[in-house]
């Protein structure tokens, strides 16, 4: 049969949802910079690092005077930027220009004193008209500057700040969804852990208990009402079912009665020894058949029973077969066997045990009652290993050709289990077979 892996719900939903806000981030992060984009009127700027340049360029002469030396960085800029400019002021009022001042910006050159940051976009290719104003520090001192120097995409600096944004918000919901789903599905869940409780508690024995649709998710009700629907169809089959074979063993028992009597007053020995042997098996059968619906229908067991006292009154009555069959029969009580359970049954079990003894084992039958365990030895040819769990199989027969129906030690492991014990077959120590019976004891006075 081929094993089916079950995953996690807990794993399957936190791999779901944190791919779900993953996308959800990137679609926002996508939108967000394309309106950006799309708002930013050209999407282009002068770097401010142009100011930092033109700053360290300014030194004081000897003589007092601002001069503009043309420093590396400076000449790149010259280099790059065919239309470079810029008009520095400090806060004396004192000037340096270089570059050649667009026409509109000339007299806001004249009132940098009264500004200190500005961005000027300019909204077409080439950009001439782009410039900033920044304050920046240099050998000279601190200056205002306001000109033009590199651009720069601004799409790239949105895209580039909004991706590092996401990176801790992602983070953060992914910390939330690896605690927060698993106490949510324990949560959501927790009635489905009493339903699987309480279904594996159902068995052949607690026919008629259904589960719980209390505290279960709306989604698993269909679930647990088809479940409970099952339960209900499999009970009424296992009831028909019992009612048939009830009904089938009373109806046997009429016919077997009647071919008995005709078989005994046909006053024909040959015929009567002939099929009497086999109207017994049904008979048999017929009653076995019987306790095996008693033992279901019957409340558990709960007297207390002697064993020794019950071993002896059973070894009595079979004494007679035992003779017949040239069998010795011995009973040894060595105590303490107080169990708790119910008289008649126990007294078929160990009816069923000692008649096959005789019928199949060899010339010697010994009931041992120790406790709440009863052994009953033979010295006959013994149960194969690879039969000893078999044998208690319905209809299970050892031997093809041998008498008897395959019901009796089935009937015997289901008294056994109805009194909370066990059955098993061992190797007697001389060969030949044990049947060993083992009860709960019975609590002392």
């Amino acid at each position: 049969m081929k094993t089916i892996k079950a995953t996690s719900l807990k794993r399957r939903l936190i791999a779901r949802l944190l791919f779900f806000h993953s996308g959800i981030l990137l679609l926002f992060g996508v939108i967000f910079v394309g309106y950006l984009v799309r708002a930013d009127e050209g999407g282009v700027l002068v770097s401010p690092e142009f100011a930092r340049v033109a700053a360290q360029a300014i030194s004081r002469a000897p003589d007092g005077r601002l001069r503009l030396w043309e420093t590396d960085e400076l000449a790149a800029l010259r280099r790059n930027v065919p239309d470079f400019w810029f008009v520095a002021r400090n806060d004396r009022g004192e000037v340096v220009t270089t570059g050649e001042t667009p026409e509109m910006y000339r007299s806001m050159a004249q009132h940098l004193d009264r500004m200190t940051f500005a961005d000027i976009r300019d909204t077409t290719a080439p950009f001439s008209n782009l410039a900033i104003i920044r304050r920046a520090s240099g050998p000279a001192g601190e200056f205002t500057v306001f000109g033009k120097g590199d651009l720069f995409s601004m799409t790239f600096v949105v895209l580039f700040l909004s991706n590092l944004l996401m990176i801790p918000i992602l983070g953060l919901l992914a910390v939330v969804t690896l605690v927060a789903t698993p106490l949510i599905v324990r949560r959501a869940l927790a009635g489905l852990s009493v339903i699987a409780d309480e279904a594996g508690r159902i068995d052949i024995d607690r026919r008629g208990h259904r589960l719980s649709a209390a505290d279960i998710p709306l989604e698993v009700a269909p679930l647990v009402g088809a479940v409970n629907g099952a339960l209900q169809r499999l009970d009424e089959g296992y009831d028909r079912h019992q009612r048939f074979i009830v009904d089938a063993a009373h109806e046997l028992r009429t016919p077997i009665a009647i071919l008995q009597a005709k078989i005994e007053a046909s006053g024909d020995r040959m015929i009567a020894q002939r099929f009497g042997r086999d109207v017994a098996r049904l008979a048999t059968l017929a009653e076995q058949l019987l306790d095996l619906q008693r033992i279901g229908r019957t409340a558990p067991p709960d007297d207390v029973v002697n064993l020794g006292a019950i071993a002896r009154r059973v070894a009595a009555d079979l004494a007679p077969l035992a003779i017949a069959h040239g069998r010795d029969l011995e009973v040894v009580d060595l105590g303490a066997g107080l169990v708790r359970g119910d008289p008649p049954a126990i007294e078929r079990v160990l009816t069923n045990l000692i008649q096959n003894a005789i019928e199949h084992g060899g010339c010697r039958v010994v009931i041992r009652v120790d406790g709440p365990v009863i052994d009953v030895e033979d010295d006959g040819p013994g149960i194969p290993i690879e039969e000893r769990d078999m044998v208690f199989e319905p209809f299970h027969r050892l031997r093809a050709r041998q008498t008897g129906a395959g019901l009796g030690l089935n009937l015997v492991r289901q008294v056994m289990d109805r009194h909370g014990g066990w059955v098993e077959a061992l190797d007697a120590p001389g060969g030949g077979t044990i049947m060993r019976l083992e009860f709960v004891a019975a609590p002392q006075p």
